[in-house]
């Protein structure tokens, strides 16, 4: 049913058991994954009259940025290369996570996301939302939530 399924991970503990459980799924499938991840733009924190909060450049925040995917990604891509799932990592800038899961979504041909729960529950489930219900909300593409 399912043949390419996209897995937005973060490095959390939750996000990383999720990895392991859609690899599992993928192999069960003969489905391929793409692991993605979204890297936040840099922060224009400003403070009083223009004076900076990070002292951090643009440039260096990127090259973090980048390195952090790259860490989180290539742990991805090793688990899944160990267990012979076919899988391709992604990672683009975006402030907005959700939206960015869709158009990885999209711009991959994915037939399903397949992501962590937020883990939250009640009045701070309601008041702080969830990038996992956020994508629920706007995407056409099913979803399987992991918990």
């Amino acid at each position: 049913m399912f043949k390419h399924i996209l897995v937005p991970t973060d490095g959390s503990e939750m996000s990383i058991n999720t990895v392991k459980r859609a690899i599992t799924f993928a192999g069960e499938i003969n489905a391929r994954l793409t692991f993605y991840f979204a890297k936040p733009d840099y922060p224009v924190a400003l403070y009083g009259e223009g004076a900076l909060l990070d002292p951090t450049t643009p440039e260096r925040f990127a090259e973090m940025a980048d390195h952090q995917a790259d860490q989180i990604l290539s742990a991805a891509k090793t688990l899944a290369d160990a267990a012979g799932v076919s899988c391709a990592v992604m990672s683009a800038v975006n402030n907005v996570p959700y939206r960015g899961i869709i158009e990885a979504a999209a711009g991959s041909a994915c037939d399903l996301i397949f992501m962590a729960s937020h883990g939250r529950r009640g009045l701070s489930s309601l008041l702080l939302g969830s990038e996992t219900n956020r994508v629920l909300t706007h995407t056409t593409v099913p979803v399987l939530v992991y918990r």
